[in-house]
């Protein structure tokens, strides 16, 4: 997902978000996809909770968020319905201070990529569902594991209980060639370690992400357009 400065701060009706999660599964369609099975996670981060209810009200259940103060407090505002049917993840840079805030409230965690993380998961919610996320780039400053210690840390996660569903990555901006080799070979990890979830491809690079075997993919502008607001948590 790209950011934006613009200061945009009317959310888009659930109608406006159901037309683009419309548009963005004929995209997987399109790309050679089942629609039907791969998830569109819907990223809020850096918008206010009305994008949060425009997404639940057009029936987008996934709920994705960057940053652990935002997630809490967008969580704190549900009532009723809206807070039985939201399945938050957490798909951001996450830190093992973030995590006793975050234990109640996160279904999936995405981004884990090193044990004492894995470690402070399964003190704070036993048997929690992860993702390891994969540094399948290579790049020296992104968040993931080395794909080469990505079976380890699967194996690591489980003795301690938690329930491993998949692998996450990150695509190389700018470079096709590199996002749909990094996107390939975390689908060859996840298919050697028998793991069914890929949470490969944003809003720039489905059509990568669904050729290569994407199972979830995790969309904010092209269903909200711009952010809207300056994170109060950067961690």
């Amino acid at each position: 997902m790209t950011a934006h400065d613009d200061d945009v701060t009317q959310a888009p009706t659930p109608g406006q978000v159901a037309e683009r999660a419309a548009a963005v599964r004929e995209r997987i369609r399109g790309a050679g996809g089942d629609p039907g099975t791969v998830t569109v996670v819907a990223v809020t981060k850096a918008h206010d909770v009305s994008y949060v209810r425009a997404a639940l009200a057009a029936g987008l259940f996934d709920i994705g968020e960057n940053y652990a103060n935002e997630l809490t407090g967008k969580h704190g505002a549900l009532t009723g319905a809206e807070l039985s049917q939201a399945r938050f993840h957490f798909v951001g840079r996450l830190q093992r201070n973030k995590v006793r805030v975050l234990a109640p409230v996160v279904a999936l965690w995405q981004t884990v990529d090193r044990v004492e993380v894995g470690q402070e998961i399964a003190k704070r919610a036993p048997g929690a569902a992860v993702l390891v996320q994969v540094n399948s780039t290579c790049e020296p400053n992104k968040g993931g594991c080395d794909p080469a210690f990505t079976p380890e840390l699967v194996d690591r996660l489980r003795e301690l209980g938690l329930d491993v569903r998949g692998l996450m990555t990150v695509g190389k901006v700018s470079d096709a060639a590199a996002t749909a080799a990094a996107f390939a070979r975390t689908a060859r990890i996840a298919d050697d370690l028998d793991l069914k979830e890929r949470s490969m491809g944003m809003s720039d690079d489905i059509e990568i992400a669904v050729a290569e075997g994407t199972t979830m993919v995790r969309v904010g502008r092209d269903l909200f357009g711009p952010r809207s607001l300056s994170s109060p948590d950067r961690h």
